[in-house]
């Protein structure tokens, strides 16, 4: 396989990363319409909780991704055309968090609005990294070298973790995991005790442990005690919603239906 992976339509000839992100916004936020669950917010309301999380996760994947190498970053701060490239999942996820918990205190909404993101986010994210595979080298998300079976040559006869596979086989067992959460969710359960934003919470967190793990078999400078910039972030996000799942038997004072931080 010839590295990157061109799709033909017609006489076009479409770059595999441009496509693949554009399916993932796309599908993604038609199968959020699709499948989000009345909630009684105005449409008002609405947009300006979408026009949050959109700004904060705009906003966190790049700071985040600066943090990448601060030298490197300090260094082309004159170059504003260079600090505009690159970005991070793992940013656009905690920012987007931190936008939609302040857009929701600004607005007055008091209850969970997670629940209903996490399968279109897993299927955003995967259709994403399917992208960033057939892309190569030029994505920067491929692993270090490996003798494993599951190397691949991205054309520099290098085998590497093709960590972007990984991710996507993740998100399908995780995905699985997570549906007796989901049929809480919707009341297709018998269990009464399901607290709205509990499965958003577990999504977080099983990704978020996922990234901390993978990240360490990933050529990027390691400048924080040994960790990436993506790691960093990881135990500060994990150390969050370790906080907000350890609460559960103090939330279960309350009665059903209380609801949780997304």
């Amino acid at each position: 396989m010839e590295f990157p992976v061109y799709l033909h339509l017609g006489s076009w000839r479409i770059h595999p990363h441009v496509l693949f992100e554009s399916l993932a916004y796309f599908i993604g936020f038609r199968v959020y319409l699709w499948t989000r669950r009345p909630s009684g917010m105005t449409k008002l309301m609405s947009l300006q909780i979408l026009a949050g999380i959109i700004a904060g996760a705009a906003i966190g994947s790049k700071l985040l991704y600066w943090l990448e190498d601060p030298a490197a970053t300090w260094e082309q701060l004159r170059q504003f055309h260079l600090l505009w490239g690159g970005k991070t999942i793992v940013g656009g996820l905690l920012g987007g968090l931190i936008g939609v918990e302040l857009t929701k205190r600004w607005v007055g909404w008091k209850h969970s609005t997670g629940d209903d993101f996490v399968y279109p986010l897993m299927l955003g994210l995967g259709l994403g990294r399917i992208g960033c595979f057939l892309t190569g080298l030029d994505d920067h998300t491929y692993g270090t070298p490996t003798t494993w079976f599951t190397g691949v040559d991205f054309g520099d006869g290098i085998y590497r973790h093709p960590t972007q596979l990984y991710e996507i086989l993740f998100l399908i067992v995780l995905a699985v995991l997570l549906i007796p959460l989901y049929r809480q969710s919707r009341g297709r359960s018998i269990r009464t005790e399901y607290v709205s934003g509990r499965m958003f919470q577990w999504f977080m967190a099983g990704y978020l442990l996922f990234r901390l793990a993978i990240d360490w078999i990933k050529p990027t400078p390691h400048p924080y005690l040994g960790m990436n910039n993506i790691q960093l972030a990881c135990i500060i996000g994990l150390i969050y919603y370790a906080w907000l799942i350890g609460g559960r038997d103090r939330l279960r004072r309350f009665k059903p239906g209380s609801q949780l931080p997304s």
